[in-house]
């Protein structure tokens, strides 16, 4: 059975306390300098956290900022408005715990002729115990990963995001052409976690609160073995499209928010007392988003402003290959229709 860095929330909580006292290395590379007029950033999971203030940062700084949300419609979009002073933001609907939105979110991309410069995959959950979802999957499985994988597919597929350097839909604004960035957003507590187990890749199975911690480093783990597959796949020869993996570190954000009340109090103690404000932990991510030094590059991490190399099974090619045919496999049997209406094999 598979298995995560941690199953102890406290202990994974502690274990980022280190992490907010290391020199970044990077963190005087961004200024004020840098900036996304002209371009269009899509942010999931953007009404709390590191996405909404990635989504005030970002519009601060001159860009098109479409926020890709489930809940908060249109609150969250008005106060990203307020904090920014730009009115360059817009929320559509978006739950990667149902399928169906998915494929209205990027219909809806294609049908307005988006293209975005910059993709944030920051959405994601972490729960205390299993949660089914309508399509029959655990949530965290589905959020955390394969609905990831889902949207990408769909956005490369329909042309939103092409292995081409193409002027932002906003064009006119801004520096013209510049490829593509996609940026996963992680978790470095994915170093350590187990090899993929595929005999329960994709199934639904009840656990507890030991496992929901475990799983979200785990799931991580597959999340950055897709983000490097994906990367070789639109870069063959040269860099088409910037596929990049991030993590924030350790965030004073509400993903405790469904866990026990007792666990919750004490979780946001240490939350409050040592991690980092949602606001500092976007900045590394913006400087992924927008910095010279990741123009033309893919398949780089970030943990917060410090070069790192990830976990070491990830870069492994034939376990890249592997989980993108299961990956495929599985959203062909939950999302049969689209593959039957599409042809596809």
């Amino acid at each position: 059975m598979s298995h995560g860095r941690f199953d102890n929330p406290i202990v994974a909580s502690l274990a980022g306390f280190w992490d907010i006292f290391r020199k970044q290395e990077n963190s005087d590379k961004l200024n004020d300098t840098h900036r996304f007029d002209g371009k269009t950033c899509i942010i999931t999971g953007a009404t709390s956290g590191v996405g909404f203030a990635l989504a005030v940062e970002m519009s601060r700084r001159g860009a098109h900022v479409i926020m890709a949300c489930r809940s908060k419609i249109p609150e969250a979009g008005e106060l990203v408005k307020q904090k920014s002073a730009s009115g360059s933001v817009e929320m559509r609907y978006l739950d990667l715990s149902k399928i169906p939105t998915i494929h209205d979110f990027v219909d809806g991309l294609v049908k307005d002729g988006i293209k975005p410069d910059v993709t944030v995959l920051n959405a994601g959950v972490a729960l205390p115990k299993a949660r089914k979802t309508e399509s029959g999957q655990d949530e965290m499985f589905l959020v955390n990963y394969l609905s990831n994988v889902i949207l990408t597919q769909l956005m490369i597929e329909k042309g939103c995001i092409a292995p081409t350097p193409n002027p932002s839909p906003y064009r006119g604004r801004g520096e013209g052409r510049r490829l593509q960035r996609i940026i996963f957003i992680s978790s470095d507590s994915h170093q350590g976690s187990s090899a993929i187990d595929y005999n329960e890749f994709g199934k639904y199975y009840d656990h507890g609160v030991s496992k929901g911690i475990e799983n979200y480093s785990y799931f991580k783990l597959i999340l950055n073995t897709y983000a490097t597959e994906l990367s070789k796949r639109l870069n063959p020869d040269k860099v088409n499209v910037g596929v990049n993996v991030i993590c924030p570190g350790p965030v004073h954000s509400n993903i405790i928010k469904e866990a026990p009340l007792p666990l919750r109090m004490i979780l946001g103690a240490i939350f409050k007392i040592i991690f980092r404000s949602p606001a500092k932990a976007a900045l590394p991510v913006v400087y992924m988003a927008i910095s010279e030094d990741f123009e033309g590059k893919t398949n780089e991490y970030l943990h917060m402003f410090n070069n790192k190399k990830m976990d070491p099974k990830v870069y492994d090619p034939e376990e890249g290959k592997k989980l993108w045919e299961e990956s495929m496999r599985v959203w062909k049997e939950i999302d049969a229709g689209y593959w039957i209406l599409d042809n596809r094999s």
